[in-house]
């Protein structure tokens, strides 16, 4: 990203800042800038709009610490930091040097290199080979963003609008996002520093918890709470649904705490097809008991089947 354009723009200057500003700092003035000059709150205005793309192009090259470092030298190689004289005693430009090393005007002129500041001479050239060689243009930074959503609009989708360097964007949320899900928005991050593409926004949805429903995949779960003679003898109850009407379910008798019941079609819809609503059946054990209850309960054990529940329990315990 070097070029004979740094040595022109005084990017500290473009942003008011000092060359030792720190990161916090630098990021603070660039977004009370970006908002100032941002075309959309400039319309129309030409001059606003250059100052947004000097201002986008200053904070893209200040904020990433190797391209700052890279700056700072060339700068410092344009200003005085080190000179460049001809053998022959002429005053040699910037142009005319790197012209001579790449066979242009300056070939067969011998240069001295005059060190004023604390700059080396393999530093000056480092741009012409490792890390700090020329690059063509530099697609900008990508923009990271976050976007909260309610469980049910997570499983039928959503349209949000976000703002962004480019303006407000709109994002279609597909159904079935899930938690942590990032999703890509081509070309609307920050602009290109030297004419390359712009970045992307990189959204990550965050879908905050629902008091009845979780997921699992394409399938929907809850927890279905039955009594124990219906979980005993058998019924039919009514179980809730994300945002529809509830459907009603077959227990079936001597269903045990724990089971899980099958709605088809009742989950998740999206792209990659429609899930299940599962109920994990769970036995409530009255707390309270009137006495005509106890009196039945009592009867009730003494006819139940004489079975040991923990029996198996033990056995693999001790196995």
């Amino acid at each position: 990203m070097a070029s004979q354009d740094w040595l022109e723009k005084d990017f500290y200057q473009i942003l008011g800042v000092s060359k030792d500003v720190g990161d916090a700092e630098l990021k603070k003035v660039y977004r009370k800038l970006a908002r100032k000059y941002h075309p959309d709150s400039n319309p129309g205005d030409a001059a606003a709009e250059a100052m947004f793309k000097d201002i986008s192009e200053a904070y893209s090259v200040l904020s990433d610490k190797e391209q700052r470092a890279e700056y700072d030298q060339i700068r410092a190689m344009g200003t005085g930091g080190a000179r460049f004289t001809a053998g022959g005693g002429g005053a040699q430009g910037f142009e005319d040097i790197f012209g001579g090393m790449f066979g242009g005007g300056g070939r067969g002129t011998h240069f001295s290199y005059q060190q004023t500041g604390g700059q080396n001479f393999d530093d000056i050239f480092g741009m012409f080979g490792g890390a700090g060689a020329p690059r063509g243009p530099q697609p900008g930074r990508d923009v990271q963003a976050t976007t909260t959503l309610d469980f049910e609009t997570a499983v039928n989708g959503k349209t949000v609008t976000l703002q962004a360097p480019s303006g407000s964007v709109r994002v279609k949320i597909p159904a079935g996002v899930s938690d942590g899900q990032k999703i890509k928005v081509r070309g609307r991050g920050e602009p290109s520093p030297n004419g390359g593409p712009a970045g992307d926004i990189i959204l990550t949805v965050q879908v905050r918890k629902h008091p009845v429903f979780e997921r699992e995949g394409q399938n929907l779960r809850l927890r279905l709470p039955v009594t124990f003679s219906e979980a005993a003898l058998g019924a039919t109850v009514e179980v809730p649904t994300l945002g529809g009407d509830p459907v009603r379910l077959k227990v079936q008798p001597g269903t045990p705490s724990g089971r899980v019941l099958r709605v088809k079609g009742r989950g998740v819809k999206s792209s990659k097809g429609t899930g299940d609503l599962l109920a994990e059946v769970q036995v409530v054990v009255p707390s309270h008991l009137s006495e005509r209850a106890r009196e039945a309960l009592e009867a009730f054990r003494d006819v139940e089947p004489e079975e040991n529940p923990r029996e198996d329990l033990m056995a693999r315990a001790r196995s």
